[in-house]
């Protein structure tokens, strides 16, 4: 159908530029409002009617006239109708419907994907600091950041996964001291353990455990770093590089169960010891976008639009944290990726307007708007109707490794996807190992089972149903099974559009309830052999169109359930 409606396009944009020079490139599909109305809808002639000073009806009148001439629509169109002021609905023949299935079988996975663009783009997404497990904010992150870069290799970008994190400064600091004090037997709630609302402590059993394995010598590797304790309860350089390899350690274990991969770690450090920092403070001095004042050193930020200026380096001398940030970016941008997307959570919104500011003040001919952010709230975890707030293994929040084993990755990768990143979340536990209808990733899963198990019953060579013949496919319920495959592409664009892999998840669930619709219908396995052999097609296409969909949200599409 694919193919059908490109050709009706190309037919509409020859008439457009008939009537008027131009015009023909303004043509353009739309589906319908009400299904009722038609299979697609333009409204061409309300948008020439203006400036051609036309009744906007009547030069519908014409198009249509024009429309039913041409040989793709003779082919392929049962009417073409006229509504209300202007508006031009199309109604399809029940073949060129059918086409989609072919369209999809031929395709296999690659159905819905476009041919490369030749450009590159960096999503730099979870980028935890190493001080601790990641928790169900991060999983919200991971998930996001691994199905956007999914939908972008869809529409043919060549994507590259980074993790950012600081392995320095304050907080890995504190996480030294915890380890040491849990070395020498202190513990939470101990007179020398400290205390307070701001006390610089990490509390939860994990550090307990980073200090027996550091005094018991033994060596720790991540996927960035590798480390041997020295075991000397008074080694504390020792016991932060440990410590950062275990958690590091650690996080990539949770990474591994929720199958996502990085390209690259880049760290923050390693910003000042290349000398990046201070290349970039001096780019903006000689750009004269800073001045002194009160002993710091301050950008002009609101020359970009931000609410106010901002202080770069502090009076001690040491730098503001978007400082380092709009280094990474130009490293971004001089290590060749021309798009750049970064997910974080909303309490990083404020860092957007002074880290663009900087980009345009470094005058390294970074593109306005550059980078991209995608921001996501937090998320509730509910489990048997009250909120879970504490992990023992974390020792304040729940863990992504909790949420996973209490459910399942696909589960959690699912949920967590199922709304837009700024819309607040409540994960309920129980619902996600329901085995019902209400569980959204169980019914689209089991619509692929359940086609997985007519096809295995019938027994044939899938590969023959991409030729069979399709006109048995009349029904209602079947043509609009096969309308819903034929968005499937275009609903893919609009995602990365809009960085929006919910879309994905709302097509899968309308998808598995209209072939619920169809399997409660029609008989598939009938005794008549070319009506079989069509609706195998059909919900074998279906089949196909729900594993590339769960894929690009790296979910399974199991064939038994």
């Amino acid at each position: 159908m694919l193919s059908v409606k490109n050709e009706l396009l190309l037919a509409l944009a020859a008439v457009l530029e008939n009537i008027s020079a131009g015009s023909g490139a303004k043509a353009a599909f739309e589906s319908p409002k009400v299904a009722a109305h038609g299979d697609l809808a333009t409204t061409a002639a309300m948008q020439l009617a203006k400036p051609l000073k036309r009744n906007p009806r009547q030069l519908a009148e014409e198009l249509r006239d024009a429309l039913l001439a041409d040989a793709a629509y003779l082919r392929w169109v049962d009417a073409v109708e006229i509504a209300g002021p202007g508006f031009i609905n199309i109604r399809l023949k029940p073949a060129a419907k059918q086409e989609i299935v072919r369209e999809v079988l031929g395709q296999g996975a690659q159905f819905g994907e476009q041919k490369s663009n030749g450009q590159r783009l960096l999503v730099e997404f979870v980028s935890a600091n190493p001080t601790g497990p990641l928790h169900v904010g991060h999983g919200r992150q991971a998930a996001l950041g691994d199905a956007i870069c999914n939908l972008f290799q869809t529409q043919g970008w060549d994507v590259y996964r980074e993790f950012y994190y600081n392995d320095a400064g304050v907080q890995i600091g504190t996480l030294a001291a915890s380890t040491m004090l849990r070395a020498k037997g202190f513990k939470p709630g101990d007179a020398e353990w400290p205390s307070g609302e701001n006390a610089a402590a990490y509390n939860g059993d994990y550090i307990a455990d980073i200090a027996a394995d550091f005094l018991a010598g033994k060596t720790v590797q991540s996927d960035d770093r590798s480390f041997t304790a020295s075991g000397d309860v008074n080694d504390l350089d020792g016991m932060r590089q440990f410590a950062v390899a275990y958690l590091r350690h650690e996080q990539d274990l949770d990474l591994k169960a929720f199958s996502v991969k990085f390209d690259n770690y880049y760290l923050e450090s390693s910003l000042y010891t290349s000398g990046r920092v201070d290349g970039t403070v001096k780019r903006l001095q000689e750009a004269g976008k800073t001045y002194e004042k009160d002993g710091a050193l301050w950008l002009q930020s609101t020359d970009y639009g931000d609410d106010k200026d901002r202080v770069m380096r502090k009076q001690d001398g040491s730098f503001t944290y978007f400082v380092p940030d709009v280094a990474y970016h130009i490293a971004k941008w001089e290590r060749g990726f021309t798009k750049v997307v970064n997910i974080q959570g909303t309490d990083h919104h404020g860092t957007i307007a002074r880290v663009r500011a900087g980009l345009q003040a470094a005058n390294a001919g970074i593109p306005q708007g550059y980078p991209d952010y995608v921001l996501h709230t937090m998320v509730r975890v509910v489990k048997g109707g009250e909120e879970v707030k504490i992990s023992k293994r974390a020792g304040s929040y729940v863990t992504l490794r909790d949420l996973i084993e209490w459910t399942s990755k696909d589960a959690v990768r699912f949920f967590l996807l199922s709304r837009k990143p700024d819309t607040e979340y409540t994960f309920d536990v129980d619902l996600a190992v329901a085995k019902n209808n209400d569980n959204p990733v169980y019914y689209v899963q089991y619509a692929h089972a359940r086609i997985c198990s007519v096809l295995a019953a019938w027994g044939g060579d899938r590969a023959t149903l991409a030729n069979v013949d399709l006109s048995a496919l009349t029904s209602p319920q079947a043509q609009a099974l096969m309308l819903l495959l034929a968005k499937y592409p275009e609903m893919l664009t609009a995602a990365v559009q809009g960085f929006a892999p919910h879309d994905v998840t709302f097509y899968l669930r309308e998808l598995a309830a209209c072939y619920h619709s169809y399997y409660d219908a029609e008989r598939i396995l009938v005794d008549d052999e070319a009506v079989k052999l069509a609706r195998l097609a059909l919900v074998a296409a279906t089949a196909q169109v729900l594993h590339n969909g769960l894929a690009v949200l790296g979910v399974s599409a199991p064939q038994k359930m």
